[in-house]
């Protein structure tokens, strides 16, 4: 929309833009069409947009052919835009984006999300909405220029800090181009940027512990003038030896460091049993035949190198809402690493029964107790890696103490989310928890849900 056309719309509908809630409205069409531009939209997108106003950037988005969801906090906007664009293809949520349900996102095929972010809780917009594991793949965002220099700052400079490394660790970011005040109505009293996030490679970076890096680069950050080697004493105590190794100088103060340098510093100040992956070379398993009885037993890596039957227990954890936690497997497994998983899963040993693995993997992988209900059996097939495996339930609100050499995140999500997840994208998850969802139809898999 253009100057013009955004001051008679707003005096049409009877809105004065409110400074508190950040409403600043782009009248510059070429640059609303620059940035979607650099969005690369196709009709498989699923956008979701943030703050749209009078929809300066929607119009665009919606002319890709891309489906969109914006939300907006301020009601008459939102009811200006329901009217402005009728297509089946647009949705109007009226809603904080703080408040928002990410996890409905990970029903939809490709999502991207662009947004001016206000001002004043672009921060708090900005954690939430690049919150690790993301379904998102793509965020283009315009940012106070202060905080888009933050978020792509490079070592050495002012601008890097703590907030810097948390985004890059698991993004990508691009500083785009500064956008001056004089671009909106009304004007802000700073410069705005733009900046694209894109998700990095899983084998990008070394391995490394999410915990003890956040916290190793907090404590290294919470007083930039002081050296390094004064603030991580207590994590790293021969401090010259792990300079050397990692190659800094000993006399570093934290903005020096790369990211890549301070995940080997994490990894040194990382205690011996938080997160390394388990020892699994004295596991043995017993080995079945095509009806499940025990012929012997053998060691893991034979029974998986060589594809023999054996057991294994996947145990689904409703909570009081009805909703199924999943767990995202752990870097370190050797097979399915990364992928989503059932709420605890695992095999069985040798000597042990599916109810005694069952009760032993849901305390192990999740620290806690609760009684377990079987509900059907699958046979061995090359679908479940040779695996005949019991599938049980269980009610739990949580918390739960993961295990992290098994566990890189968990949560629980909505059953109707899981099912058009699964529908959208089904190599998120691991080829047993698809058997298991399968083994069902979606009534069954409902009626597994406890009654609140």
């Amino acid at each position: 929309m253009k100057l013009s056309e955004i001051d008679a719309t707003l005096r049409e509908i009877q809105v004065a833009p409110v400074k508190t809630l950040g409403q600043n409205f782009l009248h510059d069409q070429n640059l609303a069409r620059w940035i979607v531009d650099k969005a690369d939209l196709t009709a498989e997108d699923y956008i979701v947009e943030i703050g749209p106003g009078l929809g300066a950037l929607t119009q665009f988005l919606l002319d890709s052919g891309a489906r969109v969801l914006a939300i907006e906090k301020d009601r008459r906007l939102a009811d200006f835009l329901r009217k402005r664009f009728t297509t089946d293809r647009f949705e109007i949520l009226h809603a904080d984006a703080l408040d928002f349900d990410l996890r409905q996102l990970f029903s939809q095929l490709r999502v991207k999300l662009l947004g001016n972010l206000p001002y004043y809780i672009s921060s708090q917009l900005l954690l939430k909405f690049t919150k690790y594991p993301s379904p998102i793949s793509l965020w283009l965002l315009m940012l106070q220029k202060e905080m888009a220099r933050r978020i792509s700052a490079t070592p050495g400079t002012s601008d890097y800090g703590a907030l810097t490394l948390v985004v890059q660790l698991h993004y990508r970011v691009e500083y785009l181009r500064t956008v001056p005040a004089s671009v909106f109505l009304p004007q802000p009293d700073v410069d705005s940027a733009f900046v694209r996030l894109s998700p990095r490679a899983h084998d990008e970076l070394p391995d490394y512990d999410a915990e003890t890096f956040s916290r190793v680069v907090r404590r290294g950050f919470s007083q930039r003038r002081k050296q390094l080697r004064n603030l991580l004493r207590e994590e790293i105590p021969a401090w010259n030896e792990a300079a050397s190794a990692i190659g800094f100088d000993p006399r570093a103060r934290a903005e020096e460091l790369t990211l890549e340098q301070w995940i080997a510093l994490s990894n040194l100040a990382q205690s011996a049993d938080s997160s390394a992956p388990v020892s699994i070379g004295l596991e043995s398993f017993p080995v079945v035949d095509e009806e499940d009885c025990v012929l012997g037993e053998a060691p893991r890596a034979e029974v998986h190198g060589n594809n023999l039957r054996h057991r294994a227990v996947h145990i689904l954890v409703f909570n009081s809402l009805g909703e199924l936690f999943l767990q995202k497997r752990s870097r370190w497994k050797d097979r399915h690493p990364r992928l989503w998983d059932s709420s605890a899963a695992g095999h069985v040993d040798a000597g042990e029964d599916y109810d005694a693995a069952a009760s032993r993997e849901f305390q192990e992988e999740l620290g806690v107790t609760a009684e377990l209900t079987r509900v059907t059996k699958l046979r061995a097939t090359e679908k479940t890696g040779q695996e005949f495996i019991w599938l049980y339930r269980a009610q739990h609100d949580g918390p739960f103490e993961l295990a992290r050499s098994e566990i890189e995140y968990g949560e629980f999500f909505p059953v109707n989310v899981i099912s058009e997840w699964i529908k959208a994208r089904p190599d998120d998850f691991a080829p047993g928890f698809l058997e298991c969802w399968k083994a069902s139809t979606q009534d069954d898999v409902e009626a597994l849900v406890p009654s609140a």
